[in-house]
């Protein structure tokens, strides 16, 4: 089940909630939209990208509509994925990016580190979790040691994923996704 803990830059919890309504709410009170999406069709994990983008067609061409997106793929890691190491290390520093950032999870689950103020907003995201991260916001990503996802990745600007690292050191105060799925 998804939820959102928020903590203070020092690593302490201040918040915890699994319910959708307060997540969702709690997140648009920072500029980030949370939806679930309900699938048409179930999918198995091997599925590959024309499959779950014709599964999800209808909320796919909405966003695309909505956003002007210019490209969606659609990504997925397993835990015997030879570079798993290698793509979580990409993500796990604090970046900006001069996009939003859209992802929708079509399976397993992902946690997003959100740093727009003075506190971090962790949200994990499951199957079935829409999030969009507005343009500059600080932020990080964690799939965990052993990944499990598969999620449909947005962008509306040609180069796709660039990001701008901070420099700082924050992620490495917060709880890894591998703690936060344990809460």
């Amino acid at each position: 089940m998804s939820l959102l803990a928020v903590y203070d830059e020092l690593g302490n919890l201040l918040e915890l909630t699994r319910d959708y309504e307060e997540i969702k709410n709690r997140l648009a009170s920072i500029g980030v939209v949370f939806e679930r999406w309900q699938a048409n069709k179930e999918l198995d994990f091997s599925a590959g990208q024309e499959e779950v983008l014709s599964a999800y067609r209808d909320d796919v061409e909405r966003i695309v509509k909505e956003f002007d997106f210019k490209s969606i793929d659609v990504v997925s890691l397993t835990p015997d994925h030879p570079k798993k190491e290698e793509l979580r290390n990409m993500f796990l520093s604090e970046h900006t990016h001069s996009d939003f950032e859209v992802r929708f999870f079509v399976d397993g689950s992902g946690t997003f580190y959100l740093h727009p103020d003075d506190k971090v907003y962790v949200v994990l995201c499951e199957k079935g979790d829409f999030i969009s991260v507005p343009a500059n916001t600080r932020h990080w990503f964690d799939m965990g040691t052993q990944p499990f996802f598969k999620a449909i990745r947005f962008f509306s600007i040609p180069d796709g994923w660039v990001a701008n690292f901070t420099g700082s050191d924050i992620s490495t105060r917060i709880p890894s996704h591998d703690q936060i799925v344990r809460l």
